[in-house]
């Protein structure tokens, strides 16, 4: 007599695995969709800029400017920075305003018909004042 053999469908471990496998990578995946359609939260707050009234918006950052011998550079102290202004510069508009770390101070200067801005507050809560920014305009 011949007997007719027939495979039974069954789990097994490897099944289990692959199934495991495949759900695991959909996970990810939602999670990687997920976190490329949201924004960062923190990415605003984390660099000190001016009000905008402070600063035109046609101004353009420059991270150091140079006169003559003298340059001054975002990160200068703000007495260091001043000392190396050539006197022919003149100081068109000072503001004094409140930032998250102190006093934030911003000064508009102009020379031979080239105006720039200097954005000065502390890094740090109690810390000397620091160039923030420099804008030329």
């Amino acid at each position: 007599m011949l007997e007719a053999t027939r495979t039974r469908i069954s789990f097994s471990g490897e099944v289990l695995t692959a199934a495991a496998f495949l759900a695991a990578t959909v996970l990810v995946g939602l999670l990687i969709v997920r976190e490329l359609r949201v924004a960062p939260r923190e990415v605003s707050a984390a660099q000190p800029t001016a009000t905008p009234a402070a600063v035109p918006p046609e101004a353009v950052s420059v991270p150091a400017l140079t006169f003559g011998a003298n340059e001054i550079k975002v990160g200068d102290g703000l007495a260091a920075a001043l000392v190396r202004l050539d006197p022919t510069i003149k100081m068109t508009n000072r503001i004094v305003e409140t930032g998250p770390l102190g006093q934030r101070e911003v000064r508009s200067y102009e020379v031979s018909g080239m105006r720039f801005i200097l954005v000065a507050e502390p890094f740090e809560r109690g810390a000397e004042m620091r160039l923030s920014a420099i804008y030329l305009q």
